[in-house]
């Protein structure tokens, strides 16, 4: 690697990552000079993480989910993304202990940031996630999540709340928890063939 640079990934950073994410020291110092290179400002912005994002979703359009993540991961609401809250929202979004990122679909889901999902954002979000789902695969989906609408509405159903009612993130955890396929709504699942 040469001399080290100032650039370094700083300790307290890399251990705080290692605890909370299941990414090796390796692999953390490799993502942390690739972002370097992407981002010379240590900050990642809206548009470029949608450019990232993106990337995963090759056949989809991404654009939405991405900046619905963004905002759940801009966790000091300042606009920009560093390397930790992008790291963190990395693993969150393919890897994770259950809670954790129940913890974070929560705060996806709760589009106005007040601490409250209402059934609207359950459609806000579903319409972001059925812009994920290839079109290929559109003609695969049960009959009853066939479209955003059935899938906020059989999601929000599992719920047991009126339409006009709120959910708090207690109630919002214990109700994917105890329901498979609120686990499965909630996030978008490549369909395997």
């Amino acid at each position: 690697m040469g001399n080290a640079k100032s650039s370094a990934i700083s300790k307290e950073i890399l251990e705080d990552l290692k605890l909370n994410t299941k990414f090796t020291e390796n692999e953390l110092c490799q993502w942390y000079e690739n972002f370097q290179k992407q981002c010379p400002t240590g900050r990642i912005s809206p548009e470029e993480f949608e450019t990232i994002y993106a990337r995963f979703f090759p056949d989809s359009e991404a654009k939405t989910y991405a900046q619905h993540v963004f905002r759940s991961f801009d966790t000091n609401e300042d606009g920009t993304l560093d390397f930790k809250e992008y790291i963190i929202a990395l693993h969150m979004t393919s890897s994770g202990k259950t809670t954790r990122k129940l913890e974070w679909a929560f705060s996806l889901f709760d589009v106005d940031k007040n601490g409250y999902i209402t059934k609207t954002e359950v459609e806000v979000i579903c319409q972001a996630i059925f812009n994920l789902i290839p079109k290929e695969d559109l003609p695969k989906l049960p009959a009853d999540e066939n479209t955003p609408e059935k899938r906020a509405n059989k999601l929000w159903g599992f719920f047991e709340k009126p339409d006009n009612d709120r959910l708090a993130e207690g109630e919002f955890i214990k109700g994917v928890t105890e329901n498979e396929n609120a686990m499965r709504l909630i996030h978008y699942e490549p369909i395997a063939d």
